[in-house]
């Protein structure tokens, strides 16, 4: 479904060059030391936006010296010209007259340029944030629905558009909610007015890469990119400097055309008077270097810029062909603070169950109570257990308002858990209070056309209204889909409505096969779970670019309790094979396949795989054995028994078993010779490090899902725990200080806490960022404490892409801090590679990779020796170019 649009002359500039925006109106305006009889009395003093009609000349000054410089577009004067701003000042019935007054002024003066010059000139009607925050937990700030905040943007947006804008802009935005709410009030003003124009959207991040309520750059591309927006991009808060990584990744993530319209620099307080330190010309060199780099298409200046910094910039910049974007985007959800890709490596992307009062009878208990203190536990616990998202139904019997409950649950969740929310419900009328409350990109569960294309349609208009990803089942009129073939069918079908008519994504479809119950014995259904498999593998293959969900469970439902887990663990394991994307589970019941004894998988895959007929009875006969033999036996067999202590000590972390671990050690270290650190040493060297390996070794191939990887790192948290009483920390003068970080994107930690530890324990001064680090936040620290090293870790290779950014940085800013780095995701032969930075030259300082915390701690204490340092440095310098040479000449 392609846009329309009656006036597409900005955007039709766009496609030819970078075009370029005024500077700040605010401090343009405070310049001119205007009195209180200029905004029209003392009640009005103040209100830049009401100048437009009671002193127009002091904004026509502003607009005409930057015009002057040869801006490509002005911004019109209505940043606070909205009606809940503006009733501040008691002009909240003069919405319309200050709009249309603010943007006719603009118009004249732009058109009276672009026939002055021949160069075109344009207007943006400028739409700031309300003063609300609806995200916020705070009932005085967030006491405003979402459908109250998108008319007051419409009215405004009408304004705008009646006084003659070329391009609406929603701009210096807080709060995601809000600016979702933004987005669907201009697109009623549109349809109000007849006019169709295009719609820039920026958001103002602080100096840590985050707007106020904490939502960072790629959850708000996740949110906002699929919605009916033409340009996306950063204004005001920092300056550009501290908008790199944020620019960054929108160069290399966002589709859309990329603005950057950064303040002079941070404010500074001079005798109470904010001061933009940023000068004129590297305030230019720095968004010409976006524009080259990052391919950015939009830029101008926002608070404290001056007619001389727009000069330079349009001297730097002015004319330059319009740079390439990317044509493929990455499918992601997004929480309120972060974005979650839909394809996990390894997959599947796992959905929490257990907060679902059709599912769990707990949740629906404390729904009924209305206990959302304990609703926001259940759903933290499922996050621990590596649920990527949660499934969220308030359906009950017993209470008639389910939307009002969505409303509390998904508030409360939205504020208190960093993962994307899954709307579970039958009903659109639910479904569209949550995706009101909700601030981040959602998940619909689900949508089929079992009554027929009526509530499919909505579901459908809803998701696209509000940019959520869809659960489709395949369902239609005739019912559920059994064959491999009729379930690729109904996928056709909804894929056509979806996509070509909604104007969804592929991407934003995730199709679920549906799977049957094996329970029943019933021969109609005994080969569904190959139809199931099947039907997956066909829809993958074609409908190129859609995502496959499955609702795991539904496969046992019937068995004994015992016997459920093992056929739902060999089914996921199977659907993972055949392409799935996405499960409904919970994590805490699923069984790595390669721990799932031999006898009890065969019997599982006989069952799924219809091998033979007694496949059912077979199976519920081993379980129901099982069953008596635990009844029967006073302990249940000893998994380890016969073991020594440190081949018990590795299995419990394979296994994901804490109990009897401080045991373990305990016997190991009484057994040592030696002194007990030596042997604490020993036992984190051979023992506990190998064991965690195995573990990232096992994830990496896709044989562990990531609960399983995060359950084994707890148990290697207690571990060492425990094991620190028995190391002896040096005390004295630290040997240097160490930041250690693990980078942003990425929310494992298990072998940074193990460095942490290591070097801790051995001199060092360490100081732990945490997980999912900002690139800048890193940097910051490492100055600020004067570093000796810093230290980067990541789980997953599309985080490690954060590795060379910061030592690009470091070397960009020319800072001398060695960086070593480490985790599953990377190798040797990466930190060679990365020691090299985008200018072609190496980063002095070092890049060393490091297998494990101890070697961590020998490359610290070689790096603390100037003679055995400058060794090393030329070691790693000539690995470098090797591998450079080769990867050359492959």
């Amino acid at each position: 479904m392609s846009r329309k649009y009656t006036n597409r002359r900005y955007l039709d500039a766009l496609q030819e060059r970078v075009l370029i925006y005024d500077g700040a109106m605010g401090t343009s305006l405070q310049k001119q030391n205007l009195t209180a009889e200029h905004f029209g009395g003392e009640q009005y003093n103040g209100c830049n936006d009401y100048l437009v009609i009671t002193y127009p000349q002091a904004v026509e000054t502003v607009h005409r010296s930057f015009l002057e410089v040869g801006v490509d577009v002005i911004e019109t004067d209505t940043f606070r010209a909205n009606r809940l701003t503006l009733n501040e000042y008691g002009l909240a019935d003069r919405v319309l007259d200050i709009n249309r007054a603010a943007a006719a002024l603009a118009r004249r003066l732009a058109d009276e340029y672009a026939e002055k010059t021949g160069q075109p000139r344009f207007v943006a009607g400028s739409i700031g944030p309300s003063g609300k925050l609806p995200s916020a937990e705070d009932p005085e700030m967030s006491n405003i629905s979402f459908d109250e905040l998108a008319d007051v943007f419409r009215e405004q947006a009408v304004g705008l558009i009646q006084g003659g804008v070329d391009v609406l802009l929603i701009e210096t935005s807080q709060d995601i909610l809000e600016v979702k709410a933004a987005i669907v009030g201009v697109q009623k003003a549109f349809a109000e007015t007849g006019v169709w124009l295009p719609l820039q959207v920026q958001v103002t991040l602080d100096t840590t890469g985050r707007m106020l309520l904490g939502t960072d750059i790629a959850a708000a591309l996740a949110i906002l990119e699929d919605l009916p927006i033409d340009v996306i991009g950063l204004n005001c808060s920092t300056g550009p400097d501290l908008m790199r990584d944020p620019i960054r990744y929108l160069g290399e993530h966002a589709t859309l055309p990329v603005s950057c319209i950064p303040n002079a620099g941070l404010p500074l307080n001079v005798d109470g008077v904010a001061v933009y330190p940023l000068e004129p010309q590297p305030f230019a060199e720095t968004l010409a270097e976006f524009v080259e780099k990052n391919h950015i298409s939009v830029v101008g200046g926002c608070c404290g810029t001056t007619p001389d910094h727009l000069k330079a910039l349009v001297e730097r910049i002015g004319r330059r062909p319009r740079p390439p974007r990317p044509i493929l985007s990455t499918p992601r959800l997004a929480s309120a603070t972060q974005a979650v890709p839909l394809i996990q490596d390894p997959p599947p992307f796992l959905i929490g169950e257990r907060c679902n009062a059709q599912g769990s009878k707990k949740f629906k208990e404390l729904l009924l109570a209305e206990d959302y203190d304990a609703i926001l536990e259940i759903a933290r616990s499922q996050v621990a257990f590596g649920a990527h998202a949660l499934d969220i139904s308030t359906a009950v019997t017993e209470r008639p308002d389910e939307d009002q409950l969505m409303r509390k649950v998904v508030k409360k969740l939205a504020a208190g858990v960093e993962v994307p929310l899954v709307i579970d419900t039958t009903e659109p009328a639910v479904l569209e209070v949550a995706l009101k409350t909700a601030p981040g990109r959602c998940l619909i569960n689900s949508t089929h056309l079992e009554g027929g294309r009526a509530k499919a349609d909505r579901v459908f208009a809803l998701a696209k209204e509000l940019n959520a990803a869809v659960i489709v089942l395949t369902i239609d009129e005739q019912g559920m889909a059994k064959t491999a073939e009729r379930k690729l069918e109904v996928a056709k079908r909804i894929y056509d409505i979806a996509v070509n008519e909604h104007g969804l994504r592929p991407d934003a479809l995730l199709f679920d096969a549906l799977t049957f119950t094996l329970a029943t014995g019933d021969p109609e259904y005994a080969d569904s779970a190959i139809q199931t498999l099947e039907g997956i593998r066909l829809i993958k293959k074609e409908l190129p670019g859609v995502l496959c969900s499955l609702g795991v469970s539904n496969l046992s439902f019937g068995l004994a309790p015992n016997a459920r887990p093992v056929l739902n663990s060999v089914m996921l394991y199977h659907a993972v094979q055949a392409g799935l994307d996405a499960a409904i589970v919970n994590p805490q019941h699923i069984t790595p396949y390669a721990d799932i004894p031999a006898e009890a998988r065969q019997l599982a895959e006989d069952l799924i795989f219809n091998r033979r007929p007694d496949a059912l009875q077979r199976y519920i006969a081993y379980f129901e054995a099982a069953k008596a033999q635990a009844a029967a036996e006073t302990a249940p067999a000893d998994p380890t028994a016969g073991m020594d202590a440190a081949a018990r000590l590795h299995w419990r972390i394979l296994h994901r078993h804490k109990d009897g671990v401080e045991a373990d050690i305990d016997e190991l270290i009484a057994a040592a010779s030696g002194s007990k650190h030596e042997a604490a040493v020993a036992v984190l060297n051979n023992i506990l490090l190998p064991a965690m390996k195995e573990v990232g070794d096992k994830f990496g191939a896709g044989e562990l899902i990531l609960p399983f990887v995060l359950q084994s790192a707890e148990v290697m948290k207690k571990a060492v725990a425990h094991l620190e009483n028995y190391l002896e920390k040096k005390e004295g003068v630290s040997k240097g200080t160490v930041v250690l970080a693990t980078v942003y994107g990425d929310v494992h930690d298990i072998g940074k806490n193990l460095v942490k530890t290591i070097l801790a324990n051995n001199g060092y001064t360490v100081i732990d960022l945490g997980k999912q680090v900002p690139a800048e936040t890193i940097i910051a620290k490492a100055v600020e404490s004067q570093a000796t090293a810093v230290g980067l870790s990541a789980l997953l290779v599309s985080t490690s892409k954060q590795m060379p950014l910061i030592v690009n940085e470091m070397h960009r800013r020319k800072l001398h801090f060695p960086v070593l780095i480490g985790g599953a995701a990377i190798n040797r032969r990466f930190g060679r590679r990365i020691l090299f930075t985008e200018d072609g030259s190496p980063y002095m300082p070092g890049v060393f990779y490091c297998k494990d915390a101890f070697e961590g701690l020998e490359t610290m204490d070689t790096l603390i020796d100037p003679q055995a340092r400058e060794e090393l440095l030329d070691r790693i310098h000539r690995e470098a170019e090797m591998e450079k040479a080769q990867s050359a000449g492959g």
